[in-house]
């Protein structure tokens, strides 16, 4: 027994010995493989590899799996590189799933074994000078390929037919020639193999794409290009010459003279069409010149105005409990440029800009021009003293660019205002999900990073400044409002402790964390799940939360955590966005963030200006290795 116990010990002791060993070993050779790399491309910024420092957390651009033990993705967009990668030195890395080198000076061909890693599911090499033919062996889990902006020849691999896991493809602005093959993939949602010299129909399973993802191949046809001509034309035969009788004339004539009345007829039907389109136009406008000036002679009534499609309400609803005797008690904070008081406010046209959980917004427009924003709050708890104090608190948040500063409040037993600049570029609710048919634009990748960048800037302010127990309480996308220069700023801010909210909170706000069933228990952590939900909204283009004239409403976590159980897809990216200009990893790494802030557990969530940094390395990796505090594990490679 001793024996058979002993043997037993030595052979399992072997086994932990040799699968540490390959642990070491599968690492090393990572390292080495980027070291070939590193050694033979020319790069124009300096990277600090090298052998004596950690792979896994100090290496720019390098991100390992969780436990530390293999290289998972390399990020070094724009860094400078030159020259032709080597073969087996990033092919070698066996356990990598992310590629991004986009945008650098890469030139010669791409070897064929970086393509075929088993592990590999996005690939972003775009705007480099590869050439060559692409790789046939691509490994059966791409999600995402972007070669585009290169010089690769040759065809489109049969192999990629066989990539059910397929959602990316982009090969435009190459020289790839030859047919399609027939790209009959579940998941492909974003194709263009745009500007190519590609030839012969386009397959019928990717006729769904649109025009933009097949123009600039002049031999392609078909749906959605120009339709290919079945048959070859045969050539026109030689025109007959009969001779001119008196009879041909005639006809001839006769013909001319029905064209010539047919032509009329329609000239004089279109004149006259336009005539009455003209008269009409000019009577509505008379109408319309008429009520606009019966309006303004109500604004000097006292009446407000109100914009189109906006309800006309009375100038007074925002300050109809106003007492005589404090008419003029509108406490204005230090460095407020404006002069008006608050007689001049209550004589103000207004219109409403919106009813939210804390009240009403008026747009107001004094006499001399001045335009701000009133708030009317309702179901205020605070006693006069305590919302005073409150607001001096808030008053000082307002320094910094990315929190909304308030400029003055008024007080009485049935009326609390608050006063704001007027922002003209409406909120980041209208951006996203405004009606495009009245003029809004839709918001391209780099405005909405700034935008959600800012905001993340000015809650963390919030919460440095304010303490451990100051949160804002009610962020969501309506809250932040857009400045000149297209940045975030978040509003509302220090209102929540001193409104009367439910002990049990309702679930139907979908930006609030599943531990606040107390307004009591609103804390940093339940603000950051918040964010991360601004962050799913911004992504996605889905509405969170219940409005009016919005139906579809989507418990955003819950959807994303669904779509994205297994890996990353391009499923949960908001159509709109996918349209424009945007960069696939950033992407995929908000969505990281987004889904690490709306972690279940308060815990697990980083802090607030945790996020910050994170988001800031998207846009610039070269700030990737800034001493990191322990919260970044909570955000997972995919």
């Amino acid at each position: 027994m001793k024996l058979q116990s002993s043997i037993a010990a030595f052979v399992f002791l072997s086994f932990i010995l040799s699968h540490c060993g390959l642990i070491v070993a599968d690492l090393n050779s990572d390292r080495q493989a980027l070291l070939e790399f590193s050694s033979n491309v020319p790069h124009a910024r300096k990277l600090n590899w090298n052998i004596s420092t950690p792979v896994c957390s100090s290496w720019v651009g390098v991100t390992c799996n969780s436990n530390g033990t293999r290289v998972v993705a390399i990020h070094l967009p724009g860094v400078g590189f030159a020259g032709s990668i080597p073969e087996n030195s990033i092919g070698k890395l066996d356990a990598l799933r992310i590629l991004s080198l986009h945008s650098n000076g890469l030139s010669g061909n791409l070897p064929s074994d970086i393509l075929s890693v088993p592990s590999l599911q996005c690939v972003f090499l775009q705007h480099n000078n590869f050439s060559g033919l692409i790789p046939s062996s691509v490994s059966p889990k791409l999600v995402s390929l972007d070669i585009s902006f290169n010089s690769f020849s040759g065809s489109i691999p049969p192999a990629f037919q066989n990539l059910r896991r397929l959602t990316w493809l982009y090969l435009q602005h190459n020289s790839i020639s030859g047919a399609i093959p027939d790209l009959n993939l579940p998941r492909l949602k974003f194709l263009n193999l745009s500007y190519n010299n590609l030839n012969g129909s386009i397959p019928s399973s990717i006729q769904k794409f649109s025009y933009d993802s097949f123009v600039g191949n002049s031999l392609l046809c078909g749906p959605p290009l120009n339709h290919c001509s079945p048959v070859t034309p045969s050539p026109s035969p030689s025109p007959v010459h009969e001779p001119h009788s008196p009879a041909n004339t005639h006809n001839q004539k006769a013909t001319t003279s029905k064209k010539s009345f047919s032509l009329a007829s329609i000239l004089a039907l279109v004149i006259g069409g336009c005539a009455f389109l003209s008269l009409l136009v000019l009577v509505t406008t008379i109408c319309c010149y008429k009520r606009k000036n019966s309006q303004s002679s109500d604004v000097l009534k006292g009446k407000a105005s109100a914009c189109a499609g906006k309800p006309a309400v009375n100038s007074k609803d925002f300050g109809s409990g106003v007492q005589d005797a404090e008419r003029n008690k509108l406490f204005f904070f230090e460095g407020c440029s404006y002069s008006f008081d608050l007689e001049d406010l209550l004589k103000a046209s207004a219109e409403v800009l919106g009813k939210g959980s804390y009240g009403t917004a008026y747009k107001a427009v004094l006499e001399e021009g001045t335009t701000v924003v009133v708030k009317r709050l309702r179901e205020v708890v605070a006693g006069k003293r305590e919302f005073e104090q409150q607001m001096e608190i808030v008053g000082k948040f307002g320094r910094h660019p990315n929190v909304m500063p308030l400029r003055a409040f008024y007080y009485s037993k049935d009326e609390k205002l608050l006063v704001y600049d007027y922002m003209p570029g409406g909120s980041l609710f209208a951006l996203l999900h405004g009606n495009r048919d009245a003029g809004r634009t839709p918001l391209d990748w780099d405005s909405r990073m700034k935008i959600l960048l800012g905001t993340a800037k000015g809650i963390a302010f919030i919460h440095s400044e304010g303490g451990p127990k100051f949160i804002h309480g009610n962020i969501k996308s309506s809250n932040v409002l857009i400045t000149q220069d297209l940045d975030g700023c978040i509003t509302d801010v220090g209102l929540a402790p001193m409104m009367n909210q439910p002990a049990t909170m309702s679930r139907a706000n979908g930006y609030r964390a599943p531990e606040v069933t107390d307004s009591r228990k609103i804390t940093h952590k339940s603000d950051v799940y918040s964010f991360g939900v601004l962050l799913l909204e911004m992504l996605t283009g889905k509405i969170p939360l219940r409005y009016p004239g919005y139906d579809d409403v989507v418990d955003l976590p819950r959807w994303v955590r669904s779509v994205v159980r297994e890996e990353w897809t391009a499923e949960v990216f908001d159509e709109e966005l996918l349209r424009g200009q945007y960069v696939e990893e950033e992407m995929v790494q908000m969505l990281q963030i987004a889904l690490a802030c709306v972690a279940k557990t308060p815990d697990m969530r980083p802090k607030i200006d945790e996020a910050v940094r994170m988001i800031e390395e998207i846009r610039n990796p070269e700030l990737k290795n800034r001493p990191s505090s322990e919260s970044e594990s909570n955000v997972q490679t995919p």
